[in-house]
């Protein structure tokens, strides 16, 4: 069929063309908001799950639902080397600039802007351009400006939250990629937003991660777990991955047959971004102009693999070490996780499991246990690599 119209979208972030069985986290979130918009209490938001599950994809639903109802959002993305004091505050810079435009809020807000500007010299954060580095705006003293990164940015966000609750409107700051942030960093937002939550401010954060952020997030604060609200994102039960599939093709005027889609589920075990992969390449290979069969699911089998492992696999296997990578070899050879730890303990001078972790590659399910963050890596590995030293378990699955 005609590539151009194919209306799968395999893309890091991409909203699917049909976005289902995300309902209800949806459904939570906007009564958050209309909860805070009332001067009622709502926690803030944490989405985790494995790799490709989609929950950056609900992070920009979240932003559209908040500016929907006429807040400001604002992103951030955590990472190894991301410097998140000064993307917090620059967020929060942008925020205060959009919530102040009006000529009611403006002397509002420029009391709201010094006290960023006392952030920003004490924090030492870039000047956000010639017209605000001239705008005069002086540091706010004795506000945000202690040198105490949890003290100053509850500040900050008392601040914000303040201006938009009188300019009847709200603040959301989603955080992507939360796993990778500093204990520190983690320290201060937790700080911050239970001030929010004490004064029930309208400023919420979203936050999305790896199965450790919950965990993290536990060991930086130990109320951190009534500050949020927890969503664990998995892959789509049958008749959601089937709807994920079957209704972009209908808008134009092609059908899945029904053996087509059982076969497509079988092959992605119904994780979102396999789904849009496989019917990618289903949909590019078929040869009917309106129907797509389950001999085309199969022969688009090797293109889709070929795509995620140049791709969605490679990427984060090509970055490991020599160690790591003889790790996730054995790993893989055991079958599909979890894995336990006693299983691997073959490194006596180094702990690449740690190591994996750190990066993000593997997580500790439960006490003694290791498992990939990647749906489906294990199969990758093996495909890469080979079968490793020891055979898989008998009737391990495989992609």
């Amino acid at each position: 069929m005609d590539p151009v119209s194919n209306p799968y979208s395999p893309g890091a972030g991409a909203t699917p063309p049909a976005l289902v069985g995300r309902d209800a986290v949806l459904a939570d979130f906007d009564v958050a908001v209309r909860r805070l918009a009332l001067g009622r209490h709502a926690n803030s938001v944490v989405l985790t799950g494995l790799r490709g599950v989609g929950k950056t994809v609900l992070l920009r639903e979240f932003e559209r639902v908040a500016t929907a109802h006429g807040w400001s959002a604002r992103t951030v993305e955590a990472g190894t080397d991301a410097a998140f004091v000064e993307d917090v505050g620059m967020a929060m810079r942008e925020a205060l600039l959009e919530l102040s435009a009006s000529a009611r809020m403006a002397q509002r807000g420029r009391r709201a802007l010094g006290v960023f500007r006392s952030f920003q010299v004490t924090w030492r954060l870039p000047e956000a351009g010639e017209a605000f580095a001239g705008a005069g705006f002086d540091p706010a003293p004795g506000r945000a400006d202690s040198g105490l990164l949890a003290r100053d940015l509850r500040a900050l966000f008392s601040e914000v939250g303040a201006l938009a609750r009188e300019r009847g409107a709200g603040v959301l700051l989603t955080v992507d990629e939360v796993q990778f942030l500093k204990r520190e960093h983690l320290e201060a937002l937790i700080v911050a937003l239970h001030r929010m939550a004490q004064d029930r401010l309208p400023l919420l954060v979203a936050a999305a991660g790896l199965p450790s952020a919950p965990g993290r997030l536990g060991d930086a604060r130990s109320y951190a777990e009534r500050l949020f609200d927890f969503h664990t994102i998995n892959s789509l039960n049958r008749a959601d991955a089937a709807a994920a599939v079957a209704t972009p093709a209908v808008s134009e005027g092609v059908t899945w047959r029904d053996d087509a889609l059982e076969r497509m589920l079988s092959h992605t075990h119904g994780y979102p971004y396999f789904l849009q992969e496989f019917a990618r390449q289903a949909w590019n290979i078929a040869p009917a102009p309106n129907e797509i069969t389950a001999a085309d699911v199969t022969n688009a089998l090797g293109a889709a693999l070929a795509a995620l492992d140049a791709g969605f696999f490679s990427v984060r296997a090509d970055r490991t070490t020599d160690a790591e990578r003889d790790c996730l070899v054995t790993m893989a050879a055991l079958g599909d996780g979890p894995y336990r730890l006693g299983d691997l303990d073959r490194w006596p001078d180094a702990d690449p499991v740690a190591s994996l972790v750190e990066r993000g590659l593997c997580y500790a399910p439960r006490t003694g246990s290791v498992d990939f963050t990647v749906p489906l890596f294990a199969g990758f590995i093996r495909r890469r690599f080979g079968e490793g030293r020891t055979p898989p378990s008998p009737g391990a699955p495989r992609i």
